[in-house]
């Protein structure tokens, strides 16, 4: 390992130890400082700087128990996270209220926005393809202007948004054919790629980088559920007081509430994830240990009926459709629990959890495909059957490689890092897909 090798991985253990809110930046550079100073010890040794640089690593201890261990000691700094940055006389605004003013913004932008689509916007089909293209500009626009992008990067943005707007709107879709559907589907996938480069700053050839943007869109799936709760219930009182009171909810609140309160809420917890970085990050072990078991369990059960279900041919089209919801599930459940997963800890029951729940649904996967082939081959194909077993096939190949990996990182044979690298790169092919099926499914099938 050569002295920029080792710069390298002292930075990526630094980036790692940052995102532990309990450790502040001071802390940080100490344990940096001892971090070093173990490594010159070992190689004056004879060891080489790989050798000295993973034994140092392991003197340290495991980062969650140096976690817990100033947190104790520190616990304020825990409760600091959860509230605002106080006003700056020097500066006016604090950073946090001027980051929150400008997401409040965008939010309010994104609501006015939805508002007159669903008014402008005809017919309905029309809309429900633009409602996510009538967001996600304020989403990415915010995450640009907080990491103070390029031009380039904002030409980018612009580029992929307008193609997108012209692609859905003037396109002739057949009103009843599934080309339109298909691509209202899809197409939010483009819209939050285009938000990750907007997130990454551009950088989106790194893989740490892409990996930052699946955590935080795994943290902001997290705040936007808590948000949606408590902002259900809150309307619900809500409603009932003014259904009292003799005023008309059901206009209230679908004309007005809703159109704010969804895509506003959005953004709220767009500005959460980044004012309050990697707090949520910190139950994201803990989530994806308690679903992880419970997941399988329930594929275990859907390959069972799978099973015993006779012809695969005749399996229902609906539930073909559920459980393709559900592969896509512990897709993003499996990617969420490796971008939690300490790179540096040791192999764990977690890391054998995790492989038994690629192969369960690699398996699950593989029966499904078979019953997609089966009903192809038995009724013909159409735009939704082949989008559905294009999406399979894509899953397959992400499950069987990951799997692959996996089992090398269990035996030792390869680091993790190589596990992290394969998803963060097949994102890129999950992107290609989506972009195939908005941009080529109508022409290919006459938009029907």
């Amino acid at each position: 390992m050569t002295d920029v090798d080792l710069e390298a991985q002292i930075a990526r253990w630094r980036s790692f130890v940052t995102r532990r809110q309990a450790i502040a930046p001071a802390d940080v550079d100490e344990l940096e400082d001892h971090l070093r100073g173990q490594v010159e010890d070992l190689r004056t040794t004879g060891l080489s700087d790989d050798e000295a640089f993973l034994i140092a690593i392991g003197r340290l201890g495991n980062l969650d128990t140096v976690s817990r261990e100033f947190a104790r000691e520190h616990s304020e700094r825990l409760w600091k996270q959860l509230a605002l940055v106080p006003r700056d006389a020097d500066s006016g605004l604090s950073p946090a209220w001027r980051d929150l003013a400008v997401a409040l913004g965008c939010a309010v932008g994104a609501g006015a926005a939805i508002k007159a689509g669903g008014t402008w916007i005809r017919p309905e089909d029309t809309f429900v393809r633009n409602a996510p293209l009538l967001v996600m500009p304020f989403v990415a626009t915010y995450l640009a202007w907080q990491r103070r992008v390029s031009t380039r990067v904002y030409g980018v943005l612009l580029l992929g948004f307008v193609a997108l707007a012209l692609v859905l709107n003037l396109y002739p879709y057949d009103p009843a054919g599934s080309t339109g559907a298909l691509a209202a589907l899809h197409g939010p996938v483009l819209m939050w790629l285009l938000v990750g480069v907007a997130y990454v700053g551009g950088r989106w050839r790194s893989d740490e980088r892409r990996m930052d943007a699946v955590r935080f869109t795994g943290e902001l799936a997290i705040y936007y559920t808590l948000l949606a709760i408590g902002g259900g219930v809150l309307t619900g009182l809500t409603g009932g007081v003014l259904g009292l009171l003799g005023a008309d909810v059901d206009t209230i609140l679908g004309n007005w509430v809703m159109p704010f309160a969804v895509p506003g809420a959005l953004l709220v917890a767009v500005w959460l994830v980044e004012a309050k970085k990697s707090v949520v990050e910190n139950l994201a072990p803990v989530l994806t240990k308690v679903f992880t078991p419970l997941t399988i369990l329930m594929l275990l059960a859907v390959l069972g009926v799978l099973a015993t279900s006779g012809d695969l041919s005749h399996v229902d089209r609906q539930a073909l459709i559920v459980m393709d919801a559900i592969l896509i599930l512990v897709e993003c459940l499996l990617l969420y629990a490796i971008s939690a997963r300490d790179p540096l800890a040791r192999v764990g029951v977690f890391d054998v959890l995790q492989l038994v729940l690629v192969v369960v649904a690699l398996l699950v996967d593989a029966v499904m495909l078979a019953a997609m082939v089966s009903r192809i081959a038995e009724y013909g194909s159409s735009p939704n059957k082949l989008a559905t077993l294009g999406v399979n096939l894509l899953l397959l190949v992400h499950l069987a490689c990951t799997a692959w990996l996996e089992l090398g990182f269990l035996r030792g044979r390869r680091p993790f890092a190589t596990v992290e690298r394969w998803q963060t790169r097949y994102l890129l092919v999950y992107g290609a897909w989506a972009l195939l099926v908005v941009v080529g499914f109508g022409p290919i099938f006459r938009f029907a």
